[in-house]
C-alpha cells in the first residue's frame, strides 16, 4: 500500500513538473528569452506567509543561505519532476 502511494504521489509530482515546464515554455516563447518560475515564487503564490515562517522556524542563519536560497532559486519544473522520480523509484517493486 506504502508503495502504491509513493508511485501515486510521485507520478503526480512528475505531472504537475511537466504542466510546470510547459508554462514556461509558453511564457518563454511569449518573451522570446528563457524565463522559469523559482519554486520560491510559486510557494510564495500559494502560502505567502508559510514559507518564510516555515523556514525561519526550523533552519539558522547559515543554513538558510547554504541549503534553502538556492533551492528557492531552482526551476519548479526541475523540482518537482526530480522529486517525483525519487518517489516512484522508493516505490518501485524489488525483485
Amino acid at each position: 500500500m506504502i508503495r502504491f502511494l509513493l508511485r501515486f504521489l510521485g507520478l503526480w509530482l512528475l505531472a504537475g513538473g511537466f504542466v510546470a515546464l510547459v508554462l514556461d515554455g509558453t511564457r518563454s516563447i511569449a518573451s522570446s528569452r528563457v524565463l522559469f518560475t523559482p519554486l520560491g515564487d510559486a510557494w510564495a503564490a500559494v502560502s505567502a506567509t508559510g514559507l518564510g515562517r516555515a523556514l525561519d522556524a526550523e533552519l539558522p542563519a547559515a543554513g538558510w543561505q547554504s541549503l534553502a536560497t538556492p533551492l528557492m532559486q531552482a526551476p519548479l519544473a526541475a523540482v518537482l519532476v526530480a522529486i517525483g522520480l525519487v518517489l516512484i523509484f522508493i516505490g518501485r517493486k524489488r525483485a
